[in-house]
């Protein structure tokens, strides 16, 4: 007997992975169908699992399956029993659930902005985020995420969609009360540069939270210290103002020099500054080395794009639901992954090979045996030998 036939005394099926997902969505998401409808909630939270995990639509992957519910009576309750708060609220529910049971005491949190690029109609941007221009476009589908980090393993505890008016600090404030709200102990805060401004650190200093963020060259004497010497500690300041009042915050900025070395085809000193307060942090080596850690945030977003619905709807809340729904698969994947399919043992678990790809295919062929979608397609004459061996 291999050691893989060794790992547990059973297994997991494509089949109870799509229960798992359906059930954990059914809990907390209530459609409020009528008694004698013929489609119940579960029918369409297969169909949105389904969705994303083929990376298609709702709408094609309905037209393609014999026992699916009509793609409008889909799209209308997705549509007209949410709103964006309710959904923010439904979702991060659902991104908790489970995860909070194997996150320890203490963690490393991560917040970010993610811009999905609009291309539309310039005259239907009303509700998007507008920002900087980024892939050829100023208009983009905008949310925020809060993950925690634990041993290069990432799990998302909140989501949030983005509008103009929406600031950084704002963000952070309501990301800061998702915390204060959790049954564990904050490390530290990892914050993109986005999130560099007086008000963030503000908020940063009254939670009493330790965080690293890299700074953005603002002014002459920024600019001034990350132009010239060698690796050191400063002080730094930066001034707020809100309705009429003003107020200095004050902070250390580690500045790393490294040498180029030819990378990128460039050469010389390269000076990064990182706007730190950690009791962990003691020199701008140990900034850059902790900071560093944030870089895997990247690899969620990689992920989601593998395992998203996709959709040429402006409707802003069915593209938030779709979001959550592809952060939920990567939490449900990690969680089984450590909960189930790992094996205890003395010194740690051993995490068996189970790749999120292996995950998503496992769910979409479930979604597309359960939704009986189509594996043949109608010929005007019998296949010749051609198609037999």
């Amino acid at each position: 007997m291999s050691k893989q036939a060794k790992q547990a005394d059973g297994s997991i099926h494509e089949d109870q992975l799509l229960n798992f997902l359906v059930n954990t969505i059914d809990e907390e998401v209530d459609l409020d169908l009528a008694p004698n409808a013929e489609t119940t909630s579960e029918d369409i939270h297969e169909v949105l699992v389904g969705a994303c995990a083929d990376g298609t639509s709702v709408s094609t992957l309905c037209e393609k399956s014999e026992d699916s519910p009509h793609q409008n009576t889909v799209l209308y309750h997705l549509r007209k029993k949410f709103d964006v708060e309710s959904v923010e609220r439904i979702g991060n529910t659902l991104l908790q659930k489970d995860v909070l049971d194997v996150l320890p005491e203490q963690v490393e949190v991560v917040a970010d902005l993610h811009l999905r690029p609009y291309y539309g109609d310039e005259d239907e941007t009303d509700g998007l985020y507008h920002s900087e221009a980024k892939r050829g476009t100023t208009a983009f589908h905008a949310y925020a995420t809060l993950y925690a980090r634990v041993k290069n393993k990432r799990f998302t505890l909140a989501v949030r969609r983005l509008e103009d008016g929406d600031t950084a600090s704002s963000v952070l404030a309501v990301f800061l009360g998702v915390l204060d709200g959790l049954d564990f102990s904050v490390k530290a805060v990892y914050l993109d540069r986005e999130f560099y401004d007086s008000k963030c650190l503000t908020l940063l200093q009254a939670h009493n939270h330790a965080y690293v963020m890299p700074i953005v060259r603002w002014g002459k004497t920024i600019k001034q210290e990350l132009s010239e010497g060698w690796s050191r500690v400063i002080q730094h300041d930066l001034t707020a103002k809100l309705d009429g009042h003003s107020w200095t915050v004050e902070f250390p900025v580690y500045i790393d020099c490294t040498y180029q070395n030819g990378r990128y085809d460039e050469h010389g000193v390269a000076r990064h500054g990182y706007a730190a307060d950690a009791p962990f942090i003691e020199t701008p080596r140990d900034a850059r080395y902790h900071y560093a850690k944030r870089f895997g945030i990247e690899a969620s977003y990689r992920l989601s794009e593998q395992s998203i619905a996709t959709t040429s709807t402006q409707n802003p809340v069915v593209r938030l639901l779709y979001v959550v729904v592809s952060l939920l698969l990567q939490n449900v994947w990690r969680y089984l992954h450590w909960e189930f399919v790992a094996t205890p043992r003395r010194g740690g678990r051993r995490l068996w090979s189970w790749s999120f790809k292996e995950f998503i295919n496992m769910i979409r062929r479930a979604a597309w045996t359960a939704l009986a979608v189509r594996r043949a397609v109608p010929a005007n004459r019998p296949p010749d030998d051609r198609f037999h061996r």
